[in-house]
């Protein structure tokens, strides 16, 4: 199995555990679980994740040397759809919730995790 499935497997299993664990402690909590976007920002997380790691996957060998200025391009790809589809939406009524907050930093930071190790493995080859 190569790296780029491996990657994309655990993110999913990690993504899908975090989700459930997430859904769990907001029924416990009594807050609503399907608000403030919190399936698409897993949904969208996992799919930037993916399309970011095997976008430098596939770069790894002919562009070793820009792989970390890409990366950083990812981020900045991955902060422009925060804005763009989550933001608006989390402002409306004037400030940021700690569950709209959580929604989306939580697939965000496990993705961030998963992804910037994969990429040192990259840069140490």
């Amino acid at each position: 199995m190569n790296d780029f499935l491996k990657f994309s497997l655990l993110l999913l299993a990690l993504l899908l555990a975090a989700l459930a664990m997430h859904l769990f402690i907001l029924k416990e909590l009594g807050l609503p679980m399907w608000d403030n976007k919190i399936l698409l920002a897993y949904a969208i997380n996992y799919i930037l994740a993916v399309a970011i790691y095997g976008a430098l996957y596939l770069l790894q060998e002919k562009m070793t040397s820009q792989l970390g200025f890409l990366y950083m391009g990812g981020s900045l790809l991955k902060f422009l759809f925060f804005f763009i589809l989550f933001y608006p939406s989390y402002k409306l009524d004037g400030e940021m919730s700690n569950a709209e907050f959580a929604a989306f930093f939580i697939p965000y930071a496990i993705s961030l995790i998963l992804e910037t190790s994969g990429i040192i493995k990259f840069l140490k080859k």
